[in-house]
Parts: C-alpha cells; sequence; structure tokens
C-alpha cells in the first residue's frame, strides 16, 4: 500500500509566528483531504527565512502555542515543519520536527548552518550534534535541513542508519539561471538524484517561495525516487501541495537491483575517518586490522 506525501512549497510571512502556524493548519487540512499520510513544510517554516535579529523574537519552545497548534494538527496527518527552536538554556537552534498523533516524534536542529556569501545563520543559531534515522507511521526516516544535504556524511550516516526516505526542508535562494532552470535548482536536483540512486532511498525536497529582504526563493520542491528518478516536481515561484505516492515495492526493487547497502563495509569507512580525526586532531583509539 502506498504512502502518500504533500510537499508544502509555501510563501510564510517573516517574522509572524501566529500567521504561519494558521496557514500550517490550513494546508494540513488541504493536504489531508488529498489523502496525504504525511505533510513536509520547508525550513524555517513557521518564521520566515532572513530573520537576522527577529529570530530571538521569532523563538519558540516547542511548548508553545503556535508550535502546539501545528502540532496538534498532526492528528490527522504526519507533519515535518520548521522553526526556530530556544532550548531550556537558551540556545537557539534551527529546527526541524517530525511530529505525528499530537506528539514529537523527532527533533533534528541543524547540522550544519551556512556562514559565508549571503548566509549569516551561525551567527545566530548554534550548530546540531545529532545525525540519526527514526522511526515514525510509515516506515524509517532520515532528516536534513537544506545545507545538511551538502555535506555527504549526513545523508551517509542517515542511510546507514536505516533510513528508507530522506526528508530535506529547504530554503534555497534562486541563482543564475542554467538553460530553462534556476541554477540552484539545477544543482539541488543533480545532488538529490545521486543521493537517491547511491543510497536506495527516496528523497523529499520541500523548498520555500516568496522574496525576504531583496532574495527570491525559487520553490522547485521535489520528490525522486530510489533509482534517481524525479517522478515529481512543483513549478518554480508558486505556492502549491505536490502530492506524491511512495512505494515499498519500488524502494525494495532498487536496493536489490543495485544492492550498494548490502555491500558497504562500515568498519573500513569508521577505522578510516577515525585515523583520519586522529591524526588530525589527536586522541581516540585506532588501529590497522593487521
Amino acid at each position: 500500500m502506498p504512502f502518500r506525501v504533500g510537499l508544502v512549497q509555501m510563501r510564510p510571512v517573516l517574522g509572524d509566528v501566529a500567521e504561519n502556524a494558521r496557514r500550517h493548519v490550513m494546508w494540513v487540512e488541504k493536504a489531508k483531504g488529498a489523502g496525504c499520510d504525511l505533510v513536509v513544510f520547508p525550513e524555517l517554516s513557521l518564521t520566515g527565512y532572513w530573520l537576522k535579529d527577529l529570530a530571538v523574537d521569532c523563538a519558540r519552545m516547542v511548548e508553545d502555542r503556535e508550535v502546539r497548534q501545528v502540532i496538534q494538527a498532526s492528528r490527522h496527518a504526519d507533519i515535518v515543519f520548521g522553526m526556530v527552536e530556544m532550548t531550556k538554556r537558551y540556545t537557539l537552534y534551527n529546527t526541524a520536527l517530525y511530529v505525528s498523533g499530537g506528539e514529537v516524534v523527532y527533533r533534528h536542529h541543524k547540522v550544519y548552518p551556512p556562514t559565508y556569501g549571503m548566509f549569516e545563520e551561525n551567527r545566530y543559531f548554534g550548530r546540531g550534534k545529532r545525525v540519526r534515522a527514526f522511526d515514525a507511521p510509515g516506515g524509517r526516516f532520515g532528516l536534513m535541513i537544506c545545507e545538511d544535504a551538502w555535506h555527504p556524511s549526513v545523508p551517509y550516516i542517515l542511510t546507514e542508519d536505516g533510513a528508507m526516505v530522506l526528508i530535506i526542508p529547504s530554503a534555497s535562494p534562486a541563482r543564475p539561471a542554467v538553460g530553462e532552470r534556476v541554477g540552484s535548482q539545477e544543482t539541488w536536483y543533480r545532488t538529490l538524484r545521486t543521493y537517491a540512486q547511491l543510497f536506495g532511498v527516496y528523497v523529499l525536497f520541500a523548498n520555500r517561495v516568496g522574496v525576504e529582504d531583496g532574495v527570491a526563493f525559487y520553490g522547485g520542491s521535489a520528490v525522486v525516487d530510489p533509482f534517481g528518478e524525479i517522478i515529481a516536481a512543483a513549478p518554480e515561484f508558486e505556492e502549491t501541495l505536490l502530492v506524491v505516492d511512495v512505494h515499498e515495492e519500488v524502494l525494495q526493487r532498487s536496493r536489490l537491483t543495485t544492492p550498494l547497502g548490502r555491500d558497504e563495509q562500515l568498519d573500513v569507512t569508521v577505522r578510516e575517518l577515525g585515523r583520519i580525526y586522529e591524526g588530525r586532531y589527536g586522541g581516540g583509539r585506532w588501529s590497522e586490522p593487521f
């Protein structure tokens, strides 16, 4: 039986957490009407992206009213959404939550908040320190946020931890055009297809639209199957709901046809990375196998 996913390509209102929470509930209701089992929103969907000093004002704890409003909507369908999370130690994180049945199933803090070029996330957000797959009603998932996907170690760890579906909420700006597509979209699609095929997983990419501080976000949300084929893609620069069915038999067929995961030698990877780490930073106990 297929698992139906809805990717919400939305335009958040910058800094208006209450209004964005209301819109989340509206989109979830629409997705549920389309039969979706899982609804995925973009990065920082509850706040908007280009927050800068607004990050503190928009930060919420998971127990806060607007966040609970979205979590409660997961009684109708599972939800992935983004927020600025304030921890009990008053550290801010760019966070994505997977919620189901009115409860938080998994929380991911962005491991690689970019601070180069036009990006300055690490001025406002802490760095996540955990990369793990998790179980939810639809299977075993891996969650990463935008820039995390530009570090191959993240999807590698998630898939070695058993993830069958990778979820990537994103707030990717439009870059110069390449042919008929936005340049950043073309780059993202190549990356998503590579991960899907190498790791034998579905990849769900939910990117936002809209303009903030003169920066345009292009959308182009997409679903890639385990053979590396883009099976559905949303239009550029438009709010929309992209609905796609994920099939376990496709996962099975891809992994039996090309059993790369079966043949992966994790012990070699761990040992050699340990050797590199020890040489670079010192400490640790790593030895040759002979």
